[in-house]
């Protein structure tokens, strides 16, 4: 194939998605908290080749995190209680959207909080201000129950759901959490509260343990277990939830590569969101992006949206 065909396939390759109504250049995000808020990236990766960038937690007030050490490494992944640091959101709104506003790429905000309130704070504090999406992070304790994770309970995904829907903007992702016993339950909940998308998974809960100090990994002794070795299980939970609901879905879990993201495009989610490789990699999110088009050019599919869910 000589070089004028090659430019003229590659022009008309459409990467082009939507959720909820924001177009995105092309599927490929990256996940929240591995990545900063850009600007730590920005001297790796020209944040214009992706579809969107995805902030770390933003909470109504700061939040200091989990005692130290907070990350440890394990076979094919790693494992983190880092516990959600962040300056707060008025730090975050100040300092944060006006550098992000300067690229041509969507801006997507992940939102934590401890108590109903404090999501409701955060996503009106945001409703102003220019920023797309918001992802709201369900995986967090919820303190007046306990401190079982919202995620955790159909009954307070929706409940959540609905509380932030009926404050917010912008529209809203309901970022799943895989610790439950039926991930499909949990997407419904979302649904049935209002969600605009869902996103999944986030990480699985893991523990290590230094046998040489006989110790735990990790201060906090459990952490979120990400990375390779949980991309299966995170293929398996979005296929699952891709079939029980109409929300688009941004599919996450161990994605290092296009031909990773493409397993999750192919299982019926929209977008992806690459997370753990940045770490390693930090030209990640874009060679996803190279290797997603590679891939269509390859098989000649002109539209993305001809893979979305093909497998079935």
């Amino acid at each position: 194939m000589n070089q004028e065909n090659q430019n003229r396939i590659h022009e008309e390759i459409n990467m082009e998605v939507e959720i909820a109504g924001v177009r995105l250049k092309n599927p490929v995000m990256e996940a929240s908290g591995t990545f900063g808020s850009g600007e730590e990236y920005s001297e790796f990766v020209d944040l214009n080749r992706l579809g969107a960038v995805v902030t770390k937690g933003v909470a109504n007030v700061p939040w200091p995190g989990n005692p130290t050490p907070r990350i440890a490494e394990t076979y094919g992944g790693m494992i983190n209680a880092i516990g959600l640091q962040n300056p707060g959101v008025e730090v975050f709104a100040g300092r944060d959207i006006p550098f992000l506003k300067k690229y041509d790429t969507k801006i997507v905000v992940n939102v934590c909080g401890k108590t109903t309130e404090d999501y409701i704070q955060v996503v009106e504090r945001l409703r102003d201000e220019p920023v797309d999406l918001l992802e709201i992070n369900i995986s967090c304790p919820n303190v007046k129950e306990g401190g079982i994770a919202f995620g955790q309970d159909p009954k307070a995904v929706e409940a959540i759901t609905k509380a932030v829907k009926a404050h917010a903007k912008q529209p809203i992702i309901m970022k799943l959490s895989p610790n439950v016993t039926d991930i499909t339950v949990m997407a419904k909940a979302a649904e049935a509260g209002g969600a605009d998308a869902i996103s999944l998974i986030n990480t699985l809960t893991g523990m290590k343990i230094d046998i040489h100090r006989r110790t735990f990994a990790v201060a906090n002794k459990t952490g979120g277990l990400s990375g390779p070795a949980i991309r299966p299980v995170a293929v398996r939970m979005v296929y699952q939830a891709a079939k029980a609901v109409k929300l688009p879905i941004i599919g996450m879990g161990g994605i290092c590569n296009g031909e990773d993201a493409l397993e999750f495009i192919l299982a019926g989610a929209t977008a992806v969101a690459v997370g753990t490789a940045n770490f390693h990699n930090p030209y990640a999110t874009v060679e996803t992006v190279e290797g997603i088009r590679r891939y269509m050019e390859r098989y000649g599919v002109k539209d993305i949206k001809e893979l979305i869910g093909a497998v079935r």
